[in-house]
């Protein structure tokens, strides 16, 4: 059963009483107050908004479709730069089996070569062995135009990663129609237009002989 009010026993609990539904109604006027203003503001500031894009004025008017971004494109795949001017490069430094060597070539039975400002005492050195083979590369069983293609790689990466000493490897001709060292012969002058190339002598017996050339490369920046 619900709990009774206490019956009032005097004056005093009368105006206890009084008070306290007097301050009750002053706290639920302050709060109703509150939220008339609180409202009056959301209001107001709706309005702002609603009058300074023009929504009053039919000026402008609500989206009817779901808003859209605009996603930039994909990027294009990045252009090798450095494989184009290395393949440009190459083309530019396309070996010829015309050309001349003769005059380059120095008189002596090994017919080796040094390029111009390159002391005899290199080709000497280089013959006596005092560069270590650091690569090789060996053209047997090539077609001409596979040999100059990949000796001409071969330097070029060769000088790339800062090797100085090389060994070529082409055959003393001894299976070429009339025994001749067409190879040979093609080799130096391919050697001979590779401005990577110093000098390059014939290898000792012991590392090929007259089957084989052994090639001094410039430094890498030179």
């Amino acid at each position: 059963m619900p709990t009774k009010t206490p019956a009032l026993k005097s004056l005093a609990d009368l105006k206890q009483v009084q008070r306290q539904l007097a301050e009750d109604r002053a706290r639920e006027a302050a709060e109703a107050l509150r939220l008339k203003q609180q409202e009056e503001q959301r209001l107001a500031r709706q309005n702002f908004f609603a009058r300074a894009i023009g929504a009053d004025t039919g000026a402008t008017k609500p989206l009817r479709h779901k808003p859209v971004v605009m996603l930039s494109k994909e990027k294009p795949a990045p252009v090798a730069t450095q494989f184009h001017l290395d393949e440009a490069r190459a083309l530019r430094e396309a070996i010829s089996d015309e050309f001349d060597v003769t005059t380059l070539l120095d008189a002596d039975d090994q017919m080796s070569f040094r390029r111009p400002g390159v002391g005899l005492d290199v080709t000497r050195r280089l013959r006596a062995g005092d560069w270590s083979i650091q690569r090789q590369l060996d053209l047997h069983g090539l077609r001409s135009d596979e040999a100059r293609e990949a000796l001409g790689g071969f330097i070029r990466e060769a000088h790339r990663h800062g090797v100085r000493c090389v060994r070529v490897v082409h055959g003393k001709g001894l299976g070429s129609p009339g025994k001749q060292p067409v190879l040979k012969t093609k080799a130096q002058r391919w050697l001979i237009q590779k401005k990577e190339v110093l000098a390059f002598v014939q290898a000792k017996p012991a590392e090929g002989g007259a089957g084989a050339l052994v090639v001094l490369l410039a430094p890498v920046g030179r």
